[in-house]
């Protein structure tokens, strides 16, 4: 298992983490959150053996292997597929071996090589590799294509491809969405759900931490605090300790009033469509989810449009592409104030470059794009982050934008997007790609357009961000487009989904929900599961399965006295964090309440108590499993 003990850890004069205890079991598959800056990649940097800590101890059990994605960005003249290739130590450690006994002619060591390699599924690797690509959206033939062909985003998917080849016992990823598209994400999101190893994930997508982890891993001010369930528990879980602070809990109740107003507005306008009540529910589901951010450091919204003319915007009988290829063909689509669409569709289908047509930024081959004179577009793309003056602030760019603002309005302004104090006037140059998301955002939406584009806003956007953009979305009263691979952020705006495919747009014929099988559908190898059998080919399966089968007899004694330690484990570690809360309050501690507090330190003393009996249980027969393992190996 993985344990911190008392861990303290510095990165220069910031202290991001003070006596932190944690343990993650094998298998378990943990989602970490917290603020940006709060120390969660210094933490992974920790676990690889990067950075040291200050004080305490930090334990992997021998001989586990662990897969992460490289930091920088890969390069090389090699065929993709041998970069991927290289992500499996061992088989490429065997394979060299098997070369080295060729070249001396040593054929008793080339048949021992021979069988490892077989024992490992190395024949069948490249096929395992060839799927790992085709599931994260390169096409057949790219795999043969040099790693430097290929542009920054589509290279960090060489590099995930590359870390989910390793056979891992660990496997840490970093916010592994951010260079993908909504299809990638659904086969990533299976992936690692039958992953069999221990998996701790950062990741601002609210739908990829529900599906994919157990338990949500909270860094806050220094301290770790281990959750169990997905984030969607973790944000009740939270909601309630918030709520008991009488200030969190007042704001609460204006939030939820908030969300109560619009839910109730949307409900008497939305047609029975399955879009529309599936967006309903969303909405009602942010009335739980609202209390966990009363912290939030985010706080904007949209100003109404000067003008919302009918219709806005109409394409007729248009097509369009790129030198001389078509993309879209026979385009008909017309926005008015108030149409929420979310686009959904294969990666290269030609989503974005609809919303470059939309835009106005890709001239039409073919039909027309007929605008109102009062159009007023707001388009948010990734690369407009690298049109920002890198010299200049925040506080210059949005007074070049609204020269007659004052510039205490304006700070106002830009502090409700995290740019408070000197971070509005300082220099862009050394934002992160998410501050430089969120300061376009700001410029963007302080232009009150009344047609949207959103291409893939959240990338880089923290959780926090994420649910205020949301939030703001839902008032907005103009014409929306949005393509993104933040489920979330789809549900609770877009009341009309429109698939791109074949060339054509049309309405898709379901919900959200319904996607990932109209993909399965359409691609049935393109499959997210993890080819475990693969490890297996060749073997003597018959005699294989003869002795695992005797060997799990065996140790299914012990295997079941571990899980029920384990259930006990996490119900006395709930009980305890549920008791140190009880006694934090400070209404415990008066006369009054004495009967009360003296219950609750007794009961704290024997929980604790039966925590310790209960971890060195789970120690010695962890233990005396994994002795009995190896000795059958």
């Amino acid at each position: 298992m993985l344990q911190l003990t008392d861990l303290s850890m510095r990165r220069g004069p910031r202290l991001l983490l003070s006596g932190a205890s944690l343990t993650v079991y094998p298998g378990q598959k943990v989602g970490l959150v917290g603020a940006n800056g709060s120390g969660k990649s210094s933490l992974f940097a920790l676990l690889r053996g990067e950075l040291h800590a200050d004080t305490g101890d930090c334990s992997l059990p021998a001989g586990w292997e662990l897969a992460h994605v490289a930091q920088h960005t890969p390069d090389g003249a090699g065929p993709a597929i041998e970069f991927v290739l290289d992500g499996d130590r061992e088989l490429r450690r065997i394979q060299l071996d098997l070369a080295a006994a060729d070249a001396a002619g040593d054929g008793l060591r080339h048949g021992e090589l021979a069988g490892q390699l077989e024992s490992i599924g190395g024949y069948g690797a490249e096929s395992r590799a060839g799927r790992l690509l085709h599931g994260l959206g390169f096409a057949p033939g790219d795999e043969r294509r040099p790693v430097n062909s290929y542009s920054g985003g589509w290279r960090m998917r060489l590099a995930l491809a590359r870390t989910l080849m390793c056979r891992s016992d660990l496997l840490l990823l970093d916010e592994p969405t951010n260079h993908l598209d909504l299809d990638a994400v659904i086969w990533l999101e299976a992936w690692l759900k039958s992953y069999q190893g221990t998996l701790i994930l950062i990741s601002h997508d609210r739908d990829f931490l529900d599906s994919v982890v157990s338990h949500t891993l909270h860094l806050e001010q220094g301290r770790l605090t281990l959750y169990a369930g997905n984030y969607s528990a973790f944000e009740r879980q939270r909601a309630e300790r918030l709520a008991q602070q009488q200030s969190a809990y007042e704001r609460q109740q204006r939030e939820v009033a908030h969300i109560h107003s619009f839910v109730e507005r949307f409900r008497a306008k939305a047609t029975k469509a399955r879009q529309a009540q599936s967006r309903i529910k969303a909405l009602e589901r942010m009335e739980l989810i609202a209390p966990a951010h009363v912290d939030s450091p985010f706080h904007f919204g949209f100003e109404a449009p000067t003008h919302l003319p009918h219709p806005l915007l109409r394409l007729e009988g248009l097509a369009a592409g790129y030198a001389g290829r078509p993309i879209l063909k026979g385009l008909n689509l017309s926005l008015n104030p108030g149409d929420r669409i979310g686009l959904l569709g294969r990666n290269g289908a030609g989503k974005s470059t609809l919303v470059k047509v939309l835009a106005g930024d890709l001239a039409p081959s073919a039909g027309r794009r007929e605008t109102a004179q009062e159009l007023k577009v707001g388009y948010f793309a990734q690369h407009q982050l690298d049109q920002l003056r890198i010299d200049e602030s925040p506080l210059k760019h949005l007074q070049r934008l609204d020269p007659k603002a004052t510039e205490q309005a304006l700070r106002d302004y830009l502090g409700g997007f995290g740019f408070d104090g000197d971070r509005a006037s300082s220099p862009v140059a050394p934002l992160s790609g998410g501050e430089k998301a969120r300061l376009v955002l700001a410029l963007l939406i302080r232009q009150r357009p009344n047609l949207l584009l959103l291409d893939e806003p959240t990338n880089h956007l923290d959780l926090e961000m994420r649910q205020a953009l949301s939030e703001a979305l839902q008032e907005y009263e103009g014409a929306l487009v949005l393509v993104s691979h933040d489920r979330h952020l789809l549900r609770v705006t877009a009341d009309t989904l429109l698939l791109v495919d074949g060339g054509l747009v049309a309405p898709f014929d379901g919900d959200l929900d319904d996607y990932p099988a109209w993909l399965a559908a359409r691609d049935p190898d393109r499959t997210g599961a993890r080819p475990e059998a693969e490890a297996r080919e060749g073997a003597d399966r018959k005699q294989q399965r003869r002795q695992s089968a005797d060997l799990r007899r065996a140790l299914q004694p012990l295997r079941n006295r571990l899980q029920a330690l384990e259930r006990t484990l996490e119900r006395l570690a709930a009980r305890h964090q549920e008791l140190a809360s009880a006694l934090a309050q400070p209404e415990i501690y008066a006369p009054e309440a004495k009967p009360r507090l003296l219950t609750l330190m007794e009961e704290s003393n024997r929980v604790a108590a039966e925590l310790a009996v209960a971890e060195t249980q789970w120690l010695e027969v962890g233990e005396e499993l994994e002795q009995r393992q190896a000795e059958s190996a």
